[in-house]
């Protein structure tokens, strides 16, 4: 089956259409983001929080809106670059204009930020329909109408079972290079995870260390550390295909490389050189492994009203306070630490971070360390490296351990990681979503009812034509977000809209996947209910999808 030359122009003209409709969209934007500002702004001119808070709809609508403003760009670049290259084939054009009509089509008519919220630019911005008409272009128009179609969908379901397995649909747009990287990571996760993980899952079992000393053998945890430190200096776009493969084969292998990799990132950003010399070799190598804590009871996001203290005893600080959702930290044996060690500075500015050594412990004796315990969470999914509410009382950490051996630089350290950490995540959950893809699409071919295989009805191949485009527009938007952390711009901005696209594109996959299994993929034995557990997570950590629209808007408002 392929679509009819109608639905496809030349590629030429999807280029030049793709980069005039990103045009027009950007416009849109930026009308909203001056309604918006104008709904938010004290008498001084400057943003007001309350005002932001109670517009917090429209506020949160904008950065959705932009987000899918910055997402049609990078399809547009994406349609330019691989015709420039000459790599502009049926499948990509088809992702492209499903892609851009559809997300075209929401931002003139509603975006969903999550199943009961949509934004309008009508209701929710303050646009008349008469407004809002003025820049819906030719290209934009065109794009609507003769992008997401019944036929380009039937078309794009037909090209992705003709793929063969391909490692993704259609071109990634990535160089020979990274798809080398990938394909030895997705060798590696169908020959020693794919059909184990739900097992583990299952079982809530830890991931062999079998499989962390292969991924050590592979490179994987000294990726992007620099060379001078032991790591193979690879860009930061290298770690999001491996994150993606890896993810796609079971998150919690993806997530054991990204947790390495951040919190090499903060000591390369906060620490002393002696410092970087000590630990990032063994991170690199992965002879020592991290743990990020961070998170308290009843702070969440909040981390100026962070608690946990450290007190300075001779050489050491003593850490005494409770920590909660921390990721594997019974194996670990290095805790990164925020703590308050000026309780004279209220927020931000009395914050520090500590590298914690600790012995790895066991099922049996998680904690075998004077002044640090523990309980597990138990947790839906994102399992294979469990969940624990810590304890400190008068933990030991030595005094050149406090990173950067400067006081008060804790929250300024963390954020410098912000951007790779949202870029990971990003990539975690395009693999998730890509794994969904993967088990959906097998059972819709395989399972037959009423006389033919469900991928042959037209609400199933749709569900499986979306999941394909809606990764390909998450998978460009983060790879851009990358490049821009590569070529060392600030890029706090497209990491968090990667981001909180990413982790919605992830769950609606796993949603979907799910609903075509029907009451088979209810079943704990199937893969899918899986994925549907671990893709929830997603939305949640790294920055809530609220925190992280927040913090976009401001953004957004800010710089208008």
């Amino acid at each position: 089956m392929s679509a009819s030359p109608a639905l496809t122009p030349a590629p030429q003209d999807l280029v030049t259409l793709s980069r005039d409709a990103a045009e027009g969209a950007k416009k849109l934007v930026a009308e909203a983001t001056r309604r918006v500002r104008a709904r938010v702004l004290s008498s001084d001119g400057k943003l007001d929080a309350a005002k932001l808070e109670a517009e917090q709809h429209a506020a949160h609508g904008l950065a959705w809106l932009a987000t899918y403003g910055e997402a049609v760009r990078e399809l547009a670049h994406y349609a330019a670059n691989l015709q420039e290259a000459g790599r502009l084939g049926e499948t990509e054009t088809l992702l492209v204009r499903i892609g851009m009509g559809e997300y075209l089509d929401q931002m003139f008519g509603g975006i969903p930020m999550s199943q009961g919220e949509m934004v309008r630019p009508t209701s929710s911005l303050g646009l008349s329909g008469r407004e809002l008409a003025q820049f819906r272009t030719s290209a934009i128009e065109a794009m609507i109408a003769e992008g997401n179609t019944p036929e380009n969908r039937a078309a794009l379901v037909a090209r992705i079972r003709d793929g063969g397995g391909s490692a993704t649909v259609g071109d990634s747009g990535l160089d020979e290079d990274m798809e080398a990287i990938r394909s030895e990571m997705r060798r590696f996760g169908k020959a020693e995870v794919v059909e184990k993980a739900q097992e583990w899952h299952r079982e809530n079992a830890y991931i062999p260390m079998e499989i962390i000393e292969k991924m050590a053998e592979l490179g994987v945890f000294g990726l992007t550390i620099p060379e001078e430190y032991g790591g193979m200096g690879l860009p930061k776009i290298s770690m999001c295909v491996v994150s993606e493969e890896l993810s796609r084969a079971y998150i919690g292998v993806g997530s054991l490389g990204t947790r390495t990799e951040i919190a090499a990132e903060l000591i390369l950003c906060g620490g002393t050189e002696e410092q970087k010399q000590r630990f990032l070799p063994k991170l690199a190598s992965g002879e020592i492994l991290p743990t990020a804590v961070f998170t308290e009871p009843n702070t969440g996001s909040d981390l100026a009203s962070l608690r946990t203290k450290a007190v300075k005893d001779g050489d050491a600080w003593k850490i005494s306070g409770n920590k909660t959702w921390i990721t594997h930290p019974v194996r670990a044996d290095i805790m990164t630490v925020l703590v308050r060690t000026k309780p004279e500075e209220k927020g931000h500015r009395g914050l520090s971070m500590l590298i914690a050594e600790k012995p790895r412990g066991t099922d049996a004796d998680p904690f075998p360390v004077n002044g640090l315990s523990g309980g597990e969470i138990e947790v839906l999914g994102y399992r294979g490296m469990k969940e624990y509410e810590l304890a400190f009382e008068n933990f030991e950490v030595p005094a050149s351990n406090l990173l950067g051996e400067v006081e008060g630089k804790g929250f300024a350290q963390l954020m410098q990681t912000f951007e790779s950490a949202r870029i990971q995540t990003a990539a975690r959950a395009i693999g998730v979503a890509q794994s969904a893809l993967d088990v959906g699409l097998r059972y819709a071919e395989e399972r037959v009812q009423f006389g033919k295989a469900l991928v042959n009805f037209p609400r199933v191949a749709d569900k499986l034509a979306m999941m394909a485009v809606e990764i390909n527009i998450a998978r460009q938007l983060t790879y851009f977000s990358a490049r821009e952390k590569d070529e060392g711009k600030r890029c706090d901005l497209e990491a968090g809209m990667a981001k909180l696209l990413g982790a919605r594109v992830a769950w609606a996959a796993a949603d979907n996947a799910l609903q075509i299994h029907g009451g088979n993929g209810f079943a704990l034995e199937y893969t899918v209910s899986r994925i549907l557990c671990d893709a929830r997570i997603l939305s949640i950590f790294e920055g809530a999808a609220e925190i992280q629209a927040q913090v976009i808007a401001r953004r957004l408002l800010e710089a208008a």
